[in-house]
């Protein structure tokens, strides 16, 4: 309950700006590195995670290089919105909340890009 309860605090409070900000960054970069994967020839990023295990920690130390900045600049953002709002700190919400704006958006959109770059 509080989760949810402190999630709407996130949404109609001050510093709602990286509810854009954060998802925008990360599909800036996946944007970029999904034409880089469609010209390489890769199979789309998400996909090879799964389907291709002898590359995957060379695949998430990539993705991770491209998308940590915004994640941890999520992280940051929340634990300060945290203390100055909710005058408490939740770390396992603020890494939650990291992860739905900046990894979620950066796995859905590197492999859609990289399959219509391909159709092209």
């Amino acid at each position: 309950m509080r989760v949810m309860e402190n999630f709407s605090h996130r949404i109609d409070g001050s510093m709602r700006f990286r509810f854009a900000l954060q998802p925008l960054m990360a599909m800036i970069f996946a944007t970029i590195d999904g034409l880089k994967d469609a010209k390489a020839g890769k199979v789309p990023y998400l996909w090879s995670l799964f389907t291709q295990p002898q590359y995957l920690a060379a695949q998430l130390k990539h993705g991770w290089k491209s998308v940590g900045k915004v994640f941890v600049l999520a992280i940051v953002l929340d634990v300060i919105f945290q203390v100055r709002e909710l005058h408490n700190l939740f770390p396992l919400e603020a890494l939650v909340i990291a992860l739905l704006l900046a990894i979620v958006p950066y796995l859905g959109l590197r492999g859609i890009v990289c399959r219509l770059s391909r159709r092209r």
